[in-house]
């Protein structure tokens, strides 16, 4: 890099992964204590993501991402290839606002319209509701701050498994709803409320009970024998589908505004 690039690289990435390795929670054994070097290699990790991935990408949370794969891997060279993997199977590191996050909170609007209906009530009843701002963690870091990394993991490999489905994080989504949405509704809490719910749930839930949730969710799903066009998307698959029944329901017209183009005509 020349001068300049340094200069923009430290104040835009170098800067901002010093402190993320700073607030890595230092109750976790494989970082705690002064000086540990794997901190050092997280660092060294990032920064060169960073660099690989268009010279200076980063974005804070990453680091949330790093940690489980370093304590797994425990090698510096295959973390980083592991790492660059698990960012080109995710959705998650990116703004609220960007377009993959958007697409996702569409879909799984339309999953609780279509399977969670007394909620889907309730969210229309406050309208604010339906920006489902307590999911956006969820998305973003991957559930890493909601179960234990343990459990994180397992997530994600079942994600990653591609079974039945490309869109299995939204399930878990659903799942988390579902098991909670009782109380959500009796407490009649607002948006503001439900964000508060939901974060003061974080490590306090059964990850296996979401995780066997999730999967019956998902076959209630695949059980439908006709969807709206508004999840004609999560019909398609990207993965590797080596266990798919080709699930193929019947698409109707259903779940989107008149002025919004329907999807099938999109497609």
């Amino acid at each position: 890099m020349s001068p300049e690039e340094q200069i923009h690289f430290w104040k835009s990435v170098q800067c901002v992964v010093e402190k993320d390795i700073a607030r890595i929670d230092g109750t976790n054994t494989f970082f705690c204590g002064e000086d540990n070097p794997h901190r050092e290699i997280m660092k060294n990790i990032l920064l060169n993501y960073a660099f690989y991935n268009g010279g200076s990408s980063y974005s804070q949370g990453m680091s949330d991402l790093l940690v489980p794969v370093l304590c797994e891997v425990q090698n510096e060279s295959e973390t980083f290839w592991s790492f660059v993997g698990l960012l080109q199977r995710s959705f998650f590191v990116c703004a609220p606002t960007d377009t993959d996050i958007d697409r996702n909170l569409n879909y799984l609007r339309e999953l609780i319209r279509i399977m969670l209906p007394r909620f889907y009530c309730h969210l229309n009843r406050h309208s604010s509701s339906m920006e489902l701002l307590f999911c956006h963690r969820w998305l973003i870091l991957c559930f890493k701050h909601e179960f234990t990394e343990t459990v994180v993991v397992r997530m994600w490999e079942a994600c990653w498994s591609n079974y039945l489905t490309d869109h299995f994080h939204l399930f878990l989504c659903l799942a988390i709803i579902a098991v909670y949405a009782d109380d959500v509704i009796a407490q009649d809490l607002r948006a503001d409320e439900m964000l508060f719910y939901f974060s003061s749930l974080a490590m306090y839930m059964d990850g296996q009970l979401i995780l066997r949730k999730a999967r019956g969710l998902l076959y209630q799903y695949r059980q439908l024998s006709r969807i709206p066009c508004t999840l004609s998307g999560l019909c398609k698959r990207c993965g590797p589908g080596m266990w798919d029944s080709e699930h193929c329901p019947a698409l109707e017209c259903v779940g989107h505004s008149l002025e919004d183009k329907c999807p099938l005509d999109i497609d």
